[in-house]
């Protein structure tokens, strides 16, 4: 053990290991056009949802994951992104979407070789408070022999100050999720 690691490991600090408590888990066993958590407990000061996902697309790449918050809502989202793939940088974004856009190397598609499956991480920020706009980050990417992406990006619900209810997942162009892919959504106790 390296001595920074044995100094801080030897503290006597209280350490929270309750933080994050498993809401809900979809599995998919078969193609599913849209992954909803619905009826979130308000119990939590954040959400964190972390996935697995490819889709029915028959070519090979990457396609756009979308995320609405509270089904039927109408509100505009904002979102930005940071891409890298090992050779170039890349950043983008918009202000007027119906969704954030999980956007490039969110879901890997079904063109790609068997078993290549994207795999993401979006952290919800302070999703009950009614006095501000709800703010996602979300860390994502996938490996395609050689070709895959990493990315950074955040989006803005800032046509509300609702509380998060229910989070809905689509796939681009209409393309469905299929077997294997899973998401899981977590809170954590602020």
């Amino acid at each position: 053990m390296s001595p920074i690691l044995g100094i801080w490991a030897s503290q006597n600090y209280p350490r929270i290991t309750n933080s994050y408590e498993s809401i809900a888990t979809v599995n998919v066993t078969s193609n599913t056009a849209t992954i909803e958590f619905t009826s979130i407990p308000s119990t939590f000061k954040h959400l964190q949802i972390r996935y697995i996902a490819r889709d029915t697309s028959a070519s090979a790449g990457a396609d756009d994951m979308f995320m609405k918050f509270n089904a039927g809502a109408s509100a505009t989202y904002s979102w930005h992104r940071l891409e890298g793939n090992g050779t170039t940088a890349s950043a983008n974004g918009s202000g007027t979407e119906g969704h954030i856009s999980l956007s490039a190397a969110a879901i890997s598609r079904g063109g790609n070789a068997s078993g290549i499956f994207s795999s993401g991480v979006i952290d919800i920020l302070d999703y009950q408070n009614t006095n501000k706009n709800t703010t996602a980050r979300a860390l994502y990417g996938s490996e395609r022999n050689g070709s895959g992406s990493m990315l950074l990006s955040s989006g803005n619900w800032y046509g509300s100050t609702n509380a998060v209810t229910s989070i809905a997942f689509t796939a681009e162009n209409a393309n469905s999720f299929v077997q294997y892919s899973q998401f899981a959504l977590y809170g954590i106790r602020g």
